[in-house]
C-alpha cells in the first residue's frame, strides 16, 4: 500500500502541495484528477524523491520513502512514467525500456519483458527501431513499458493519454484494463477520467495542491 499523510511540497518558495493525504491500497487502480497545474506531477515526483517534502509522510510497503534515496524506489518495484516521457534519444525502444533492469540488477528480467510485449505488441513491434523515430504517442508506449518493467509493486503514471491522438489515447485505456486485470496496483494522474471510465476503484480530486474529494 502507498500511503500518504499531510504532504507538504514547495518548489522555491511557492507552496506547490499542502497536507495532501491518500492511500492507494495494493491489487487497485486509482486516479488522481486535476486540472493542469493542480499539483499532480509535483505529487508524483515527490512521491518517486525528485522533489523534497517539506513536511508529512509517505510511505509504502512499510518503507519510509521520504528517508530512501530516489533510485530505490525502482528496487522497492515502484515504477514511473513521466508526463514527458523521459527517453534516452540514443537508445532503441527496447535499450529504454531495460534501462531500470540496468540500473537495478533486476533478475530474471526476459519474463517480465516478454510479459510486456504481450500486453503492448505495439511496442514488440518497433523494439529495435530508435526512440526519436518514433511518433509522440509511440513514445508514450516506451516510456509506459519501462515503468512496467520494474513497476512490479506499484505503477505510477502521469498524464499518460495527455497530447496524443484519440487511437493512442483509446489504446492506452484497453492497456490500462488489461493491468487491471491482471491486478496490478496503478495511480494514474490525468486532467480528467474519460479514458479510465469504469476502470477506477478510488478517484482523488486535487485542487491547489490539496485533495478535496477522494
Amino acid at each position: 500500500m502507498l500511503k500518504v499523510s499531510g504532504l507538504d511540497v514547495d518548489i522555491g518558495p511557492t507552496p506547490i502541495l499542502r497536507g495532501l493525504n491518500m492511500e492507494v491500497p495494493s491489487g487497485t487502480m486509482c486516479g488522481l484528477i486535476g486540472r493542469n497545474g493542480a499539483g499532480k506531477t509535483t505529487f508524483l515526483r515527490a512521491v518517486m524523491g525528485a522533489l523534497a517534502a517539506k513536511a508529512g509522510a509517505v510511505t509504502f510497503d512499510d518503507n519510509d520513502l521520504l528517508k530512501s534515496r530516489p533510485h530505490r524506489r525502482a528496487h522497492m518495484g515502484i515504477g514511473f512514467m513521466p508526463e514527458d516521457r523521459g527517453l534516452v534519444p540514443a537508445l532503441t525502444v527496447e535499450e529504454n525500456i531495460l534501462v531500470p533492469v540496468w540500473a537495478t540488477g533486476m533478475e530474471d528480467w526476459q519474463g517480465r519483458l516478454d510479459w510486456i510485449y504481450g500486453l503492448m505488441p505495439e511496442v514488440a513491434e518497433f523494439r529495435s527501431r530508435g526512440a526519436m523515430e518514433l511518433s509522440g504517442g509511440q513514445q508514450k508506449f516506451v516510456a509506459f513499458a519501462r515503468a512496467l518493467m520494474v513497476g512490479t509493486k506499484l505503477l505510477l503514471l502521469d498524464e499518460p493519454s495527455e497530447g496524443i491522438a484519440p487511437v493512442f489515447a483509446q489504446r492506452m485505456g484497453e492497456i490500462m484494463k488489461n493491468l487491471k486485470d491482471e491486478g496490478e496496483s496503478v495511480l494514474v494522474a490525468e486532467s480528467n477520467d474519460k479514458h479510465l471510465a469504469g476502470l477506477l476503484d478510488s478517484t482523488f480530486v486535487i485542487e491547489r495542491g490539496s485533495i478535496v474529494s477522494g
